[in-house]
């Protein structure tokens, strides 16, 4: 994995750093603004790092035709039976709330971003001095788009759903000839939503060492396993989709976490980065304390001088103030050199000759 830490907006992103949590609002607020806020708040509280929008209108992302092709005809899509423009009309996060929404995220301390999905959104984005962007999976071959975003010179995160690795190579370089200098690629199952099965986390280093580049996950699956998981991998951002409640219905919903999932995930994926330390082997600091209690030999029975050590009287057992387990087999045979009481950890001085 690539060491190189990415700064945004104060906010150090790398392997020495708890993972960055991105809360994806996309379009949960279910054209509400009051409710859009209320995601932020709820964000913030659960302990997300970024909260994230996405930059479209219908017309942006595609035509409004009522033929075969324009509408989602698979058998397991959430969204079966709707036309791509109708969907992106329902979810689509209205522009002239991007800058209270942005607002309400500096006031709470975390970093407000989106997915622009063409050039104008990216101007937009970029009349509100977003810190950074990110391009999604279903974008990810838009090379036009990859260099007009990587040409502002600010951090970019990518999806990698469905991307070959020649398309991904492809997109990489498009990034970096065109100016982005701090990448993040996300591992990502472009499936809504997606099952373990189908998530594939031990792309994750591979994908770090192919392009020399941080790697995280963005996850649809549902619950927390395959974050955490992820971390353990090494990915340094987790990215997740959230909502108030699902309940409430939206667009997502089906798939997004609710804030106390949330709170968990966060909470895990700590733990998980935690947990990873360094390659170590020997009692680690707080283990030196727990030395006392490994097994050693000691007297079981009370002995007098001359006394030949047996199964009886010699046993390996806690605390551990004897000399080490290794040597009973040794010492079976051998005569103890004084007196010695029942309870007492054997050393070399009571051995006999």
């Amino acid at each position: 994995m690539s060491g190189k830490d990415i700064n945004i907006v104060n906010r150090k992103i790398g392997p020495g750093h708890p993972p960055f949590i991105i809360a994806e609002m996309s379009g949960n607020h279910n054209q509400s603004l009051d409710r859009a806020l209320a995601i932020v708040e709820a964000a913030a509280k659960a302990g997300a790092h970024a909260l994230k929008l996405q930059t479209y209108t219908a017309d942006t992302m595609t035509l409004d035709i009522a033929k075969r092709e324009f509408f989602i005809n698979d058998p397991d899509s959430l969204w079966k039976g709707k036309s791509l423009y109708d969907l992106y009309k329902e979810a689509y996060t209205p522009w002239e709330w991007h800058k209270p929404v942005f607002d309400r995220c500096k006031k709470l301390g975390i970093i407000g971003f989106s997915t622009p999905f063409d050039d104008t959104a990216v101007d937009f984005l970029e009349e509100l001095n977003v810190p950074c962007y990110k391009i999604a999976s279903f974008e990810n071959t838009d090379i036009p788009l990859i260099r007009k975003v990587a040409a502002t010179k600010k951090p970019m995160i990518i999806s990698t759903g469905m991307a070959t690795i020649a398309e991904l190579d492809e997109t990489v370089r498009t990034a970096r000839e065109a100016g982005c200098k701090d990448l993040i690629l996300l591992k990502c199952a472009s499936a809504y939503p997606a099952t373990p099965d189908n998530t594939n986390i031990l792309t994750i280093p591979h994908m770090a060492r192919l392009f020399d580049c941080q790697v995280g996950l963005s996850d649809h699956t549902m619950g927390l396993g395959a974050a955490v998981a992820s971390v353990a991998l090494g990915a340094t951002v987790i990215e997740k989709h959230f909502t108030l409640s699902r309940a409430d219905g939206g667009v997502d919903s089906a798939f997004s976490m609710e804030p106390e999932e949330m709170r968990a995930m966060v909470i895990e994926c700590e733990r998980a980065w935690q947990a990873l330390g360094k390659i170590s082997y020997g009692p680690t600091k707080k283990e030196k304390a727990s030395l006392q209690f490994r097994r050693s030999l000691y007297v079981a029975k009370d002995m007098k001088a001359g006394d030949t050590f047996t199964k009886e009287n010699l046993r390996s057992l806690r605390p551990g103030f004897g000399l080490p387990p290794k040597y009973y087999d040794v010492l079976l045979g051998k005569c103890v050199s004084r007196d010695t009481k029942k309870g007492t950890p054997l050393g070399w001085g009571m051995i006999c000759g």
